[in-house]
């Protein structure tokens, strides 16, 4: 085959050049864009040379000015028209705050996800990609490190938020089934950080002393908020699909933990500290029921292997992350997932404060021991 005319490459050539590489990408639609990991996102979306539009939907405006903003609540089946034309969703519309009432949280991630997969399948959608943990794995004494992303998921309902992500993960594979043609990419993180981020394992490097359980195993591995909207982008640029998971390289013993954040260790006996734990909770003491406990007690690292396969990188240390934890947390005080405002926690001291609450559950305990004697 000949070479065409010189003119006719340069008039190719600049055909091709007016077209704008944004042009050529994909439609994104961000659930949850107002805040958080979905504001972060958007704003990187928006801003990428490799992303035609960004369709950002939540219950409230966000800040991203060269979205689409579109206002409502994700388990309203109206979304599907507000769907049409996206060629991506990153459904990141989550509510796993310690303080939300269990029913509601679970009614608002569930249902809102069952939503959207239904609504992105009926607007012609052609990849989905959700975020849930690399808690579904569990925290478990005998998990291997680093956990593969084939690993079993062993986690149990009883952390917070916990069962909300594994009912997800089962609507993710149970989606392309239901939905032909639907592909859907599912991202586990290790523990959070940056953005705001708060839950039962930042507010952990809240309290006076960490909390150790006597004979447990921890490792900590952490993922600031950037390395997730990083990972996320690399998925809805099939760049890589399945199910991922993504964290700073390694992890951290306790023991250097310790010496990172300066902050000392106070060791319980598991019976004990799981006990008191639970029974905190139930009284309503506390927000974080006694599964929160596991995940500082046993090992779920994740090895990122398919995100490395493709050749992202973390851009954080697990070091710089604990760093920036410490930061964010500076001044807050928690004790047993209970923050303490200012006036609680300079009356009850640090070590008071602990001792205050367990010694709390000790007196229930013995209370109830004495009423089913009478």
């Amino acid at each position: 085959m000949s070479s065409p005319d010189p003119q006719v490459r340069a008039a190719r050539n600049q055909s091709t050049s007016s077209v704008s590489p944004a042009a050529r990408g994909p439609v994104v639609a961000v659930t949850g864009a107002a805040y958080g990991v979905g504001a972060l996102l958007t704003e990187q979306l928006a801003a990428s040379g490799e992303v035609k539009q960004v369709v950002a939907i939540d219950e409230r405006r966000g800040e991203c000015a060269a979205a689409q903003w579109h206002i409502l609540d994700v388990r309203d089946p109206a979304i599907a028209d507000k769907l049409r034309g996206a060629d991506v969703v990153v459904h990141l519309a989550l509510d796993l705050d310690l303080e939300t009432d269990a029913a509601a949280r679970t009614a608002y991630n569930v249902r809102g996800t069952q939503t959207v997969l239904t609504a992105a399948a009926a607007a012609g959608v052609h990849r989905v990609v959700l975020c849930t943990s690399a808690m579904v794995y569990g925290a478990l004494p005998d998990n291997e490190l680093p956990l593969s992303e084939d690993a079993e998921l062993r986690a149990t309902a009883e952390a917070t938020g916990v069962g909300d992500l594994l009912e997800i993960e089962r609507l993710a594979r149970r989606a392309p089934r239901a939905h032909p043609g639907l592909n859907v990419t599912v991202v586990r993180p290790a523990v959070l950080v940056g953005g705001g981020t708060d839950t039962a394992l930042t507010r952990y490097f809240e309290s006076p002393r960490l909390l150790v359980v006597a004979g447990s195993r921890p490792a900590w591995q952490f993922c600031h908020v950037e390395d997730l909207c990083s990972a996320l982008e690399y998925a809805v640029l099939e760049k890589v699909d399945g199910e991922l998971t993504v964290g700073c390289d390694g992890w951290l013993e306790q023991e250097e933990v310790e010496e990172l954040s300066g902050i000392r260790r106070m060791e319980l006996p598991s019976a004990v500290a799981l006990g008191a734990a639970a029974r905190l909770h139930r009284i309503g003491l506390t927000p974080s029921p006694a599964g929160d406990l596991a995940y500082t007690m046993y090992p779920w690292v994740v090895s990122g292997s398919r995100l490395h396969d493709a050749g992202w990188r973390p851009q954080y240390t697990n070091e710089e992350v604990l760093a920036e934890l410490l930061e964010e947390v500076a001044g807050r005080h928690t004790v047993a997932g209970r923050r303490l405002g200012r006036k609680d926690a300079t009356a009850a001291g640090a070590a008071g404060a602990t001792v205050a609450l367990l010694g709390a559950a000790a007196v229930v305990r013995r209370a109830r021991k004495a009423r089913r004697r009478i």
